[in-house]
Protein backbone atom coordinates (compact mmCIF):
# COMPACT_ATOMS: atom_id res chain seq x y z
CA UNK A 1 0.00 0.00 0.00
CA UNK A 2 1.50 3.98 -1.00
CA UNK A 3 0.38 6.34 1.30
CA UNK A 4 0.43 9.96 -0.22
CA UNK A 5 -0.87 13.38 1.61
CA UNK A 6 -1.52 16.50 0.63
CA UNK A 7 -2.27 19.84 2.59
CA UNK A 8 -5.66 21.60 1.57
CA UNK A 9 -7.40 24.63 3.29
CA UNK A 10 -11.02 24.52 2.77
CA UNK A 11 -12.29 28.19 2.22
CA UNK A 12 -15.37 29.08 3.90
CA UNK A 13 -18.44 31.03 2.33
CA UNK A 14 -18.99 32.68 5.71
CA UNK A 15 -16.87 33.65 8.48
CA UNK A 16 -17.68 31.04 11.13
CA UNK A 17 -17.78 31.90 14.85
CA UNK A 18 -18.41 29.88 17.85
CA UNK A 19 -18.70 31.10 21.80
CA UNK A 20 -14.71 30.80 21.75
CA UNK A 21 -13.28 31.75 18.23
CA UNK A 22 -13.94 32.86 14.62
CA UNK A 23 -12.69 31.61 11.74
CA UNK A 24 -12.72 31.62 7.36
CA UNK A 25 -10.95 28.77 6.77
CA UNK A 26 -9.84 25.23 7.91
CA UNK A 27 -6.07 23.86 7.41
CA UNK A 28 -6.88 20.00 6.25
CA UNK A 29 -5.31 17.20 4.96
CA UNK A 30 -6.12 14.98 1.83
CA UNK A 31 -4.86 11.86 1.89
CA UNK A 32 -4.69 8.83 -1.08
CA UNK A 33 -3.80 5.28 -0.19
CA UNK A 34 -3.03 3.37 -3.33
CA UNK A 35 -2.74 -0.68 -4.05
CA UNK A 36 -3.95 -3.40 -6.44
CA UNK A 37 -5.04 -0.11 -9.03
CA UNK A 38 -7.23 1.09 -6.77
CA UNK A 39 -7.11 4.33 -4.91
CA UNK A 40 -8.62 5.62 -1.90
CA UNK A 41 -9.15 8.83 -0.53
CA UNK A 42 -9.64 9.99 2.81
CA UNK A 43 -9.50 13.53 4.37
CA UNK A 44 -8.35 15.27 7.67
CA UNK A 45 -10.29 18.05 8.74
CA UNK A 46 -8.40 20.16 11.70
CA UNK A 47 -9.94 23.38 13.05
CA UNK A 48 -7.53 25.15 15.60
CA UNK A 49 -9.27 23.87 18.86
CA UNK A 50 -8.53 20.34 17.51
CA UNK A 51 -4.81 21.27 18.04
CA UNK A 52 -3.88 20.00 15.06
CA UNK A 53 -1.91 21.53 12.21
CA UNK A 54 -0.85 20.48 8.85
CA UNK A 55 2.40 20.44 10.07
CA UNK A 56 1.70 17.56 12.60
CA UNK A 57 -0.58 16.18 10.35
CA UNK A 58 2.07 15.47 8.32
CA UNK A 59 4.76 14.39 10.70
CA UNK A 60 2.16 12.09 11.76
CA UNK A 61 1.45 11.04 8.14
CA UNK A 62 5.04 9.96 7.99
CA UNK A 63 5.25 7.89 10.23
CA UNK A 64 2.92 5.36 8.65
CA UNK A 65 3.82 2.60 7.34
CA UNK A 66 1.25 0.91 5.62
CA UNK A 67 3.67 -1.41 3.33
CA UNK A 68 4.11 -3.57 6.86
CA UNK A 69 0.42 -5.11 6.14
CA UNK A 70 -0.16 -7.89 3.75
CA UNK A 71 -3.71 -7.04 3.46
CA UNK A 72 -5.90 -3.94 3.68
CA UNK A 73 -8.62 -5.48 4.47
CA UNK A 74 -7.45 -5.57 8.11
CA UNK A 75 -8.73 -2.82 9.71
CA UNK A 76 -8.67 -4.55 13.20
CA UNK A 77 -4.65 -4.57 13.02
CA UNK A 78 -4.26 -1.55 11.07
CA UNK A 79 -5.95 1.43 12.88
CA UNK A 80 -4.77 0.17 16.03
CA UNK A 81 -1.73 0.06 15.05
CA UNK A 82 -1.82 3.40 13.31
CA UNK A 83 -3.57 4.60 16.54
CA UNK A 84 -0.43 3.85 19.15
CA UNK A 85 2.22 5.71 17.35
CA UNK A 86 1.58 9.09 18.90
CA UNK A 87 -1.30 10.21 21.38
CA UNK A 88 -3.77 12.87 19.67
CA UNK A 89 -3.64 13.65 16.19
CA UNK A 90 -7.23 12.27 16.17
CA UNK A 91 -7.85 13.93 12.63
CA UNK A 92 -4.67 12.66 10.70
CA UNK A 93 -5.60 9.24 12.03
CA UNK A 94 -9.36 9.59 10.69
CA UNK A 95 -7.91 10.66 7.53
CA UNK A 96 -6.04 7.16 7.01
CA UNK A 97 -9.15 5.05 8.25
CA UNK A 98 -11.49 7.10 5.85
CA UNK A 99 -9.02 6.18 2.92
CA UNK A 100 -9.20 2.62 3.77
CA UNK A 101 -12.28 2.20 4.12
CA UNK A 102 -12.80 3.80 0.67
CA UNK A 103 -10.47 1.21 -0.93
CA UNK A 104 -11.88 -1.66 0.53
CA UNK A 105 -15.52 -0.79 -0.78
CA UNK A 106 -14.12 -0.20 -4.11
CA UNK A 107 -12.28 -3.12 -4.13
CA UNK A 108 -15.84 -4.81 -3.16
CA UNK A 109 -17.51 -2.64 -5.30
CA UNK A 110 -19.77 -1.73 -2.92
CA UNK A 111 -20.72 1.49 -0.65
CA UNK A 112 -20.09 0.94 2.91
CA UNK A 113 -24.23 1.80 3.88
CA UNK A 114 -24.64 -1.66 2.04
CA UNK A 115 -21.52 -3.37 3.62
CA UNK A 116 -23.00 -2.62 6.95
CA UNK A 117 -26.35 -4.21 5.88
CA UNK A 118 -28.31 -0.60 5.97
CA UNK A 119 -30.99 1.17 4.23
CA UNK A 120 -30.17 4.58 2.96
CA UNK A 121 -33.80 5.56 2.79
CA UNK A 122 -33.06 5.93 6.81
CA UNK A 123 -30.82 8.24 7.21
CA UNK A 124 -31.96 11.26 8.50
CA UNK A 125 -32.25 15.05 7.48
CA UNK A 126 -29.01 17.32 8.35
CA UNK A 127 -29.18 20.65 10.09
CA UNK A 128 -27.47 23.71 8.42
CA UNK A 129 -25.21 25.57 10.69
CA UNK A 130 -25.16 29.10 11.65
CA UNK A 131 -22.21 30.69 13.62
CA UNK A 132 -22.65 33.42 16.15
CA UNK A 133 -23.19 37.04 14.12
CA UNK A 134 -24.85 40.09 14.29
CA UNK A 135 -28.84 39.67 13.82
CA UNK A 136 -28.82 41.06 10.34
CA UNK A 137 -26.33 38.24 9.14
CA UNK A 138 -28.00 35.62 11.16
CA UNK A 139 -31.50 36.87 9.28
CA UNK A 140 -29.61 36.26 5.97
CA UNK A 141 -27.79 32.71 6.77
CA UNK A 142 -31.34 31.89 7.74
CA UNK A 143 -32.70 32.75 4.09
CA UNK A 144 -29.93 30.75 3.07
CA UNK A 145 -31.28 27.90 4.79
CA UNK A 146 -34.67 27.95 3.40
CA UNK A 147 -34.16 24.09 1.63
CA UNK A 148 -33.28 22.86 5.42
CA UNK A 149 -35.68 21.03 7.52
CA UNK A 150 -33.66 21.68 10.80
CA UNK A 151 -31.28 24.92 11.81
CA UNK A 152 -28.52 24.58 14.24
CA UNK A 153 -27.34 27.67 15.75
CA UNK A 154 -24.56 28.79 17.60
CA UNK A 155 -24.65 30.62 20.94
CA UNK A 156 -22.80 30.96 24.26
CA UNK A 157 -21.67 34.01 24.16
CA UNK A 158 -23.98 36.50 26.62
CA UNK A 159 -27.64 35.78 27.48
CA UNK A 160 -28.69 38.82 25.20
CA UNK A 161 -26.29 38.01 22.29
CA UNK A 162 -28.26 34.29 22.32
CA UNK A 163 -31.72 35.89 23.00
CA UNK A 164 -31.16 38.34 20.38
CA UNK A 165 -29.70 35.50 17.56
CA UNK A 166 -32.31 32.97 18.40
CA UNK A 167 -35.43 35.96 17.87
CA UNK A 168 -33.61 37.20 14.68
CA UNK A 169 -34.01 33.05 13.29
CA UNK A 170 -37.59 33.49 14.83
CA UNK A 171 -38.34 36.79 12.75
CA UNK A 172 -37.50 34.45 9.26
CA UNK A 173 -38.39 30.56 10.09
CA UNK A 174 -40.50 28.47 12.30
CA UNK A 175 -38.28 25.48 11.03
CA UNK A 176 -36.91 23.59 14.69
CA UNK A 177 -33.56 24.24 15.86
CA UNK A 178 -31.24 22.60 17.58
CA UNK A 179 -28.37 24.67 19.99
CA UNK A 180 -25.04 24.10 20.35
CA UNK A 181 -23.37 26.12 23.04
CA UNK A 182 -19.70 24.84 22.73
CA UNK A 183 -19.23 24.98 26.72
CA UNK A 184 -20.35 28.72 26.71
CA UNK A 185 -22.39 28.53 29.68
CA UNK A 186 -20.61 28.00 32.77
CA UNK A 187 -22.87 28.74 35.49
CA UNK A 188 -25.15 26.29 35.78
CA UNK A 189 -27.97 28.38 36.97
CA UNK A 190 -28.08 30.64 34.58
CA UNK A 191 -27.61 27.76 31.80
CA UNK A 192 -30.71 26.33 33.27
CA UNK A 193 -32.41 29.95 32.65
CA UNK A 194 -31.41 30.33 29.36
CA UNK A 195 -32.42 26.59 28.22
CA UNK A 196 -36.02 27.05 29.76
CA UNK A 197 -36.38 30.04 27.52
CA UNK A 198 -35.32 28.05 24.43
CA UNK A 199 -37.69 25.38 25.24
CA UNK A 200 -40.34 28.39 24.13
CA UNK A 201 -38.57 29.14 20.89
CA UNK A 202 -38.56 25.81 19.17
CA UNK A 203 -35.07 24.71 20.12
CA UNK A 204 -35.02 20.43 19.81
CA UNK A 205 -32.21 19.72 22.05
CA UNK A 206 -28.52 21.90 23.36
CA UNK A 207 -25.16 20.74 22.41
CA UNK A 208 -22.12 20.67 25.34
CA UNK A 209 -23.96 24.13 26.84
CA UNK A 210 -21.14 23.40 30.36
CA UNK A 211 -17.29 23.12 29.94
CA UNK A 212 -16.27 19.46 29.44
CA UNK A 213 -14.05 19.87 33.04
CA UNK A 214 -17.82 20.36 34.76
CA UNK A 215 -19.21 16.88 34.13
CA UNK A 216 -21.32 17.37 37.68
CA UNK A 217 -22.50 20.22 36.78
CA UNK A 218 -23.80 19.67 33.38
CA UNK A 219 -25.82 16.40 35.51
CA UNK A 220 -27.04 18.35 37.62
CA UNK A 221 -28.07 20.51 34.77
CA UNK A 222 -29.52 17.47 32.92
CA UNK A 223 -31.98 16.67 36.10
CA UNK A 224 -33.60 19.61 35.60
CA UNK A 225 -33.72 20.46 31.87
CA UNK A 226 -36.91 20.55 29.55
CA UNK A 227 -34.53 19.99 26.85
CA UNK A 228 -31.93 16.73 25.71
CA UNK A 229 -28.50 17.55 26.47
CA UNK A 230 -26.15 16.19 23.53
CA UNK A 231 -22.29 16.08 24.55
CA UNK A 232 -20.09 17.29 21.85
CA UNK A 233 -16.72 18.33 23.48
CA UNK A 234 -17.28 15.66 25.89
CA UNK A 235 -17.07 12.69 24.32
CA UNK A 236 -14.14 12.33 21.98
CA UNK A 237 -13.40 8.86 21.89
CA UNK A 238 -14.92 5.61 22.33
CA UNK A 239 -14.14 5.22 25.85
CA UNK A 240 -15.96 8.23 26.39
CA UNK A 241 -19.01 7.04 25.80
CA UNK A 242 -19.84 5.35 28.69
CA UNK A 243 -18.90 8.48 30.69
CA UNK A 244 -22.30 10.24 29.42
CA UNK A 245 -24.56 8.32 30.91
CA UNK A 246 -26.39 9.80 33.66
CA UNK A 247 -24.30 13.55 32.05
CA UNK A 248 -26.27 13.77 28.94
CA UNK A 249 -29.35 12.25 26.75
CA UNK A 250 -26.99 11.17 23.87
CA UNK A 251 -23.45 12.06 22.14
CA UNK A 252 -22.31 13.92 18.85
CA UNK A 253 -19.55 11.62 16.85
CA UNK A 254 -17.40 13.16 14.66
CA UNK A 255 -15.12 11.24 12.26
CA UNK A 256 -12.37 13.88 13.14
CA UNK A 257 -12.73 13.38 16.97
CA UNK A 258 -12.58 9.47 17.25
CA UNK A 259 -10.33 8.69 14.44
CA UNK A 260 -12.81 7.40 11.67
CA UNK A 261 -15.12 5.23 10.81
CA UNK A 262 -13.98 2.07 12.49
CA UNK A 263 -14.09 3.80 15.80
CA UNK A 264 -17.19 5.92 15.31
CA UNK A 265 -19.12 2.74 13.92
CA UNK A 266 -18.00 0.81 17.52
CA UNK A 267 -19.52 4.11 19.32
CA UNK A 268 -22.56 4.07 18.14
CA UNK A 269 -23.47 0.59 19.04
CA UNK A 270 -22.45 1.16 22.74
CA UNK A 271 -24.29 4.35 22.87
CA UNK A 272 -27.15 2.44 21.33
CA UNK A 273 -26.40 -0.65 24.35
CA UNK A 274 -26.46 2.70 26.93
CA UNK A 275 -29.80 3.90 26.10
CA UNK A 276 -27.93 7.48 24.61
CA UNK A 277 -29.69 9.23 21.45
CA UNK A 278 -26.78 9.38 18.74
CA UNK A 279 -25.82 12.45 16.55
CA UNK A 280 -23.48 12.50 13.69
CA UNK A 281 -21.72 15.90 13.38
CA UNK A 282 -18.85 17.20 11.40
CA UNK A 283 -16.06 19.84 11.10
CA UNK A 284 -15.70 21.90 7.78
CA UNK A 285 -15.06 19.22 5.39
CA UNK A 286 -15.01 18.10 2.06
CA UNK A 287 -17.48 15.73 0.14
CA UNK A 288 -15.01 13.09 1.38
CA UNK A 289 -15.45 12.89 5.22
CA UNK A 290 -18.74 14.32 4.95
CA UNK A 291 -19.66 11.47 2.69
CA UNK A 292 -17.77 9.25 4.97
CA UNK A 293 -19.91 10.33 7.77
CA UNK A 294 -22.70 9.59 5.72
CA UNK A 295 -22.67 6.00 5.87
CA UNK A 296 -23.33 5.70 9.36
CA UNK A 297 -26.32 8.26 8.82
CA UNK A 298 -28.86 5.14 8.85
CA UNK A 299 -28.28 4.26 12.27
CA UNK A 300 -28.46 7.31 13.91
CA UNK A 301 -31.34 10.02 15.53
CA UNK A 302 -29.75 13.53 13.95
CA UNK A 303 -27.08 13.90 11.41
CA UNK A 304 -24.97 17.59 11.19
CA UNK A 305 -23.63 17.19 8.16
CA UNK A 306 -23.19 20.12 6.61
CA UNK A 307 -19.56 20.58 6.69
CA UNK A 308 -19.10 20.61 2.53
CA UNK A 309 -22.19 23.03 2.16
CA UNK A 310 -20.32 25.74 4.15
CA UNK A 311 -17.49 25.66 2.08
CA UNK A 312 -16.51 27.34 -1.64
CA UNK A 313 -13.93 24.85 -2.87
CA UNK A 314 -14.90 21.18 -2.39
CA UNK A 315 -12.74 18.66 -4.43
CA UNK A 316 -15.34 16.30 -4.32
CA UNK A 317 -18.77 15.00 -5.82
CA UNK A 318 -20.42 12.83 -3.35
CA UNK A 319 -23.44 12.77 -0.64
CA UNK A 320 -25.97 15.21 -1.40
CA UNK A 321 -28.82 16.95 0.74
CA UNK A 322 -31.56 16.50 -1.34
CA UNK A 323 -35.17 18.80 0.15
CA UNK A 324 -32.87 18.74 3.40
CA UNK A 325 -32.49 15.11 3.72
CA UNK A 326 -28.86 13.10 3.57
CA UNK A 327 -28.98 11.23 0.04
CA UNK A 328 -26.14 8.32 -0.11
CA UNK A 329 -25.67 6.89 -3.63
CA UNK A 330 -24.52 3.52 -5.27
CA UNK A 331 -20.94 4.46 -5.49
CA UNK A 332 -18.31 1.91 -4.24
CA UNK A 333 -16.72 3.07 -0.65
CA UNK A 334 -17.24 6.19 0.71
CA UNK A 335 -19.17 7.06 -2.31
CA UNK A 336 -16.88 9.89 -3.55
CA UNK A 337 -15.39 10.71 -6.67
CA UNK A 338 -12.63 13.47 -7.06
CA UNK A 339 -13.48 16.51 -9.19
Amino acid sequence: MILRFTPYTAELRHAFTIATASRTSTPGMLVEIEHDGIIGYGEASMPPYLGETQASAAAFLAQVDLGRFPDPFQLGEILPAIDALAPGNTAAKAAVDIALHDWIGKKLGAPWHRIWGLDPAKAPVTSFTIGIDTPEVVRQKTREAAPYKIIKVKLGRDPATDRALIDAIREITDRPITVDANQGWPDRAEALRMIEWLATRGVIFIEQPMPKENPDDTAWLRERSPLPLIADESVQRLPDVNRALGVFDGINIKLMKCTGLREAHEMITVARALGLKVMLGCMTETSCAISAAAQLSPLVDWADLDGALLIKNDVFLGTTVVDGKITLNDLPGIGVVKR
